[in-house]
């Protein structure tokens, strides 16, 4: 049902149009002022403002560029009795959908509400289709017995509500599988919304989850809705749950069992309407045992499990995936002798299939032959600083320079992104050690989640609480 929001300064013409509206089964918001009626347009989704010219504390004219701007999906309305040709004309272009003079006709009021509104719903139409149209196609590619599996999953999953939960390593195609879930789904037609849980400071996750009411904190100038609210009807795609602090976790497992959120500084309970996906690297059952996860919430979560096989256990997909990596990037078809092929399916493909995509860009770029073979493929793999840089570089190897003392060796020949991993796994196998491979404690010394340690010692195949660091 559409909401219609009335801003004018005379009492009769607000409840004359709000009857009007009213009758017509329209939900109706009203306002004396520019002002009051923007703090309804930050509290509510509004469809279409009628908006008198002439206001006190902001003119209707001003009131017109400021709601544009801050609400361009919003149809407005310009009422006036005072109005002339160059007003109106000047309120068309700053984006009113018309401008209707006082004493106003209460046939034309309807007839304009009608337009206007079937035009918003033709636009955000035509925005969800512009949007899709830049998401690249959603397919899953392979041929494998694995990638069968996963098939059948998505199948499954796509035909009902339930909550799904999506592991594998980093690479390997979470998201999209997510989002084949929700495009076979009979969500498809609302909103899939992502959020990644390691990317968003703990001291903010629960604004973003949420959404928080103006004034709630010190930058909360607006209110704003959350990632909830914005997929209602539709997916909220959780990535890299076992990142979340274990205090935003209880607020999500909350959230499951009531259908309801809270925004921050809010008093007041929204139903939400979303299907939640969510996907992690990380193994969650240990991660409940050693106390970083709930296990209530992972049992929640879990209702349908998808595994993700990495790339080095599907490796006859590898020849399709690279072929419609290349397709996708226009790149001209070229011929991979034998080696080649031997090469890529004994390779370890850590990154899984991001890294293959890289290497497909690579090709794209910076070869030009219509046949390549191993040793052009090992070079283009090589050009990752992972596999460039060697793991422990020899301390008499004259090519390598040392750093500072204290710092790992060969570090001054990496590039940045190299340099930064090295250091990083560095620091974190030093503190580990210090606090005898204890993650909940190695993480309170440094001033991270134990979520995300946790995340980095899978990375770099790390130990904790073994006997290395006891």
């Amino acid at each position: 049902m559409a909401i219609i929001l009335i801003i004018d300064d005379e009492p009769g013409i607000r409840q004359t149009l709000a009857s009007v509206l009213e009758d017509e089964k329209y939900k109706v918001r009203t306002a004396g002022d520019a002002p009051a009626g923007m703090e309804i347009l930050h509290k509510e989704k509004i469809d279409m403002v009628f908006l008198d010219v002439l206001l006190p504390k902001m003119g209707g004219i001003d009131a017109l560029e400021k709601i544009r701007s801050g609400w361009p999906g919003v149809e407005i309305v310009m009422i006036s009795g005072h109005a002339n040709v160059d007003m109106a004309v000047r309120a068309v272009k700053l984006g009113a959908f018309d401008f209707l003079e006082k004493p106003l006709s209460l046939e034309k009021v309807l007839t304009v509400s009608r337009n206007a509104l079937a035009i918003r719903k033709l636009r955000e139409e035509n925005r969800a289709l512009k949007k899709t149209s830049f998401v690249p196609r959603e397919e899953i590619i392979g041929k494998s017995t694995a990638m069968d599996m996963v098939r059948e999953l998505v199948n499954q999953a796509a035909s009902c509500d339930a909550r799904i939960l999506i592991t594998g390593e980093s690479g390997t195609g979470k998201e999209i599988i997510a989002r084949a879930i929700h495009n076979s789904s009979a969500r498809a037609g609302h909103a899939f919304v992502e959020l990644n849980c390691a990317a968003i400071p703990e001291s903010l996750i629960e604004s973003e989850l949420f959404g928080h009411e103006k004034g709630a904190f010190t930058d909360a100038i607006n209110s704003r809705k959350g990632r909830f609210e914005l997929a209602d009807g539709g997916t909220l795609f959780l990535d890299e749950i076992g990142d979340m602090s274990l205090h935003a976790q209880a607020k999500v497992l909350r959230v499951i069992q009531e259908q309801k959120i809270e925004r921050l500084g809010g008093e007041k309970s929204i139903e939400t309407n979303v299907r939640i996906i969510a996907a992690t690297n990380q193994d969650l059952e240990k991660a409940c045992d050693a106390g970083l996860f709930r296990q209530d919430l992972f049992f929640r979560l879990n209702v349908i499990p998808i595994p993700l096989p990495p790339l080095r256990e599907r490796i006859e997909d590898i020849p399709l995936l690279l072929t419609y990596f290349l397709e996708n990037l226009g790149a001209e078809p070229c011929n991979m002798d034998q080696e080649a092929a031997d090469f890529l399916a004994s390779y370890e493909w850590p990154g899984n299939v991001r890294e293959l995509r890289n290497l497909a860009e690579r090709i794209n770029v910076m070869y030009s032959g219509k046949e390549i073979g191993r040793t052009a493929i090992e070079e283009l793999i090589r050009r990752n600083p992972k596999d460039s840089v060697p793991e422990k570089p020899g301390k008499n190897d004259k090519n390598t320079q040392q750093g500072p003392a204290g710092l790992p060796d060969g570090i001054m020949d990496m590039d940045m992104a190299g340099a930064k991993e090295c250091f990083e796994k560095y620091f974190l196998e030093f503190q580990l050690s210090k606090n005898n491979g204890i993650i909940q404690k190695t993480a309170e010394a440094i001033g991270v989640n134990p979520g995300s340690l946790y995340a980095k010692i899978r990375k770099y195949k790390m130990r904790y609480n073994s006997k290395e660091y006891q």
